[in-house]
């Protein structure tokens, strides 16, 4: 089992404890997790995103047969087309983007562009929904959660081009999947960090109503904790425990 949502580095509203490439691979290590998709979190809110890949590389060099690298690409930026060419090279696994701390509406022609370029070369694109819960979050954090229409306009901006969305809870995956046809859902996946368990048992319920294949295991590790999704996943009826994780695209 890969977790496909997880981040080094220092959050900029709240402190992190251990936020480091060798802590993350003791915590997958101890869960009996085999890997990690690894971005890197202050990316997320910086203007230019050529520095924090760069640290995100040089972090996860020592461990690359455990952690592989998803680093960030704004396609608002100047010469981003190259950058992502740079860093697939270097062996990025995925391209993160992050289009509400971007201030990136669904409607912005350039999150198109580069979910094209993505599927060009046939790199997953990862999108956040959000990395705290609004109830807790700092009064700085003003960003918000990512959309349904964020979401299906991505999905269909390109038929090469999987998407895989992170941190969403039952509501929005069930706004989005929905609203999608058969083929653009086999391109959209995601992760079960942000879907409850027991006793909403949300979980549960997507599992047996959209089906196994659209989900991935993802924490959101350093942010949340890597034994929540576990749990979650030992916790199904019996049911539905059988049902399998899709395969990493």
């Amino acid at each position: 089992m890969i977790d496909v949502n997880c981040f080094i580095g220092a959050f900029p509203f709240r402190e992190l404890p251990h936020p480091d490439a060798d802590v993350l691979v003791r915590v997958l290590e101890r869960e009996g997790i085999a890997g990690a998709w690894v971005g890197h979190l202050p990316t997320a809110f910086h203007r230019d995103v050529t520095a924090g890949n760069l640290a995100l590389f040089a972090a996860l060099e020592p461990h690359r047969q455990m952690l592989h690298p998803v680093p960030a690409i704004r396609p608002d930026w100047p010469r981003w087309e190259s950058a992502l060419i740079a860093v697939n090279a270097l062996g990025a696994r995925a391209i993160r983007a992050y289009p509400s701390q971007w201030g990136m509406g669904p409607g912005d022609s350039r999150l198109a562009h580069l979910a094209s370029a993505c599927g060009e070369i046939g790199l997953p694109l990862v999108l956040t929904t959000r990395f705290e819960d609004a109830r807790q979050r700092s009064a700085l954090d003003v960003a918000p959660d990512l959309s349904g229409a964020h979401i299906r306009a991505i999905v269909r901006a390109d038929p090469r081009v999987d998407v895989i969305v992170t941190a969403a809870g039952r509501a929005l995956i069930e706004e989005s999947h929905w609203g999608l046809t058969t083929e653009e859902r086999a391109r959209l996946r995601w992760d079960i960090s942000w879907i409850w368990g027991p006793p909403e048992d949300d979980l549960a319920h997507l599992l047996h109503t959209i089906g196994g294949e659209h989900f991935l295991f993802g924490s959101g590790w350093p942010l949340r904790l890597v034994q929540a999704p576990l749990a979650n996943l030992e916790l199904l009826p019996p049911e539905t425990s059988q049902l399998k994780l899709a395969e990493l695209p």
